[in-house]
């Protein structure tokens, strides 16, 4: 997720997280078949390793899941069918591009996917699919749909059934943070850096602490040129870049 840098969403989150959660994170997410990138494997592979050629069994599975479900709403197994074959489905380079990232079509799917789950957790299964969390979170993610709460909610049914995830509490505190919820994002920070490595934990505190002053992601700060004050974002090495409101760009230290 955060390697490949050719969708449009994927070099703000370097920016965010590269510094020291990225090494927590990827070392996890990899490790679980999460990341990798859209269209070339990365969470849309853990059912199938065929995505390209397999795309009319997947929508013929996804026509069967959904017949399933209309005729047997509180069939938990077909909800989780229907929610796997959309996945399959999100896989193709139709949905997800390489080059582009999100398609129009994928974002289709994605909330589709959305509404899926939406409706497979609202029967309050007993024991959420956490294997299928792990995989809709992307769909929440910045490279999906944007949807901090939607992920914040992912990531409590994997921290429940993952209690010692150190990376997992701290992409929990990063979208946590993201949706306002500051009560969740501190009790997940906390726990993340409880849980890491003693010789991370004060690095760990300062990149949440970041991450909750800003949860957006780049630093700003105000800049004047000319008489006029705009916002800057940071451009790393300590400038600052922005458009002042002639149209020009300038870069000023912080």
């Amino acid at each position: 997720m955060l390697f490949d840098l050719r969708g449009r969403g994927r070099r703000r989150t370097v920016q965010v997280l590269y510094i020291g959660l990225a090494i927590i994170f990827l070392l996890g997410f990899v490790g679980l078949g999460v990341g990798g990138g859209f269209g070339s494997g990365g969470i849309f592979s853990a059912f199938t390793g065929n995505e390209s050629s397999g795309g009319a069994t997947f929508a013929a599975q996804v026509n069967k899941y959904k017949k399933l479900t209309q005729q047997q709403p509180g069939n938990l197994t077909a909800w989780e069918g229907l929610l796997t074959a959309q996945l399959h489905e999100a896989g193709r380079e139709e949905f997800v591009s390489r080059e582009t990232g999100l398609t129009s079509k994928g974002r289709e799917l994605y909330a589709r996917i959305a509404n899926t789950w939406n409706s497979y957790l609202a029967l309050n299964p007993p024991k959420p699919n956490v294997l299928l969390a792990k995989e809709v979170l992307q769909v929440f993610t910045e490279e999906g749909l944007n949807q901090p709460p939607a992920a914040v909610q992912a990531l409590q049914i994997i921290v429940a059934a993952e209690p010692n995830s150190t990376h997992y509490y701290s992409y929990l505190a990063d979208y946590a943070y993201k949706a306002k919820n500051q009560r969740v994002g501190d009790l997940a920070a906390a726990k993340a850096i409880s849980l890491a490595p003693a010789a991370q934990r004060s690095r760990l505190k300062t990149e949440l602490a970041a991450l909750k002053k800003n949860p957006a992601g780049a630093e700003t700060a105000t800049a004047t040129t000319n008489g006029k004050t705009f916002t800057v974002k940071s451009g790393g090495g300590g400038t600052y870049t922005g458009t002042v409101p002639s149209g020009t760009t300038t870069t000023t230290k912080k």
